[in-house]
């Protein structure tokens, strides 16, 4: 083994670092948990909220361009043939 001296307290501060912060995530996750099931006892749909939580971290370039292609591609779908065959290629 070489002469290699290894900082076990630095390490210790680091790992102990990371146990508190993934304590505290459990509890976050764990208090979201109850504001979607306080939410969809008073009727609101949980998977909604999700969606704009969802939309409201992207800007609004990013959000125009994924309401432009979800509207490009319903148009696709509603003008394709309903047998599920696609039309050949010129």
């Amino acid at each position: 083994m070489s002469d290699i001296t290894i900082p076990g307290g630095k390490i210790r501060s680091f790992v102990e670092r990371i146990e508190n912060l993934d304590t505290e995530i459990g509890e976050l996750s764990e208090q979201k948990k109850e504001v979607f099931s306080e939410a969809k006892g008073e009727g609101f749909d949980v998977k909604i909220l999700k969606e704009i939580i969802k939309l409201r971290k992207q800007d609004q370039d990013e959000r125009d361009e994924r309401e432009s292609l979800l509207d490009l591609y319903m148009r696709a779908m509603e003008t394709a043939p309903a047998d599920g065959k696609t039309a050949k290629a010129a």
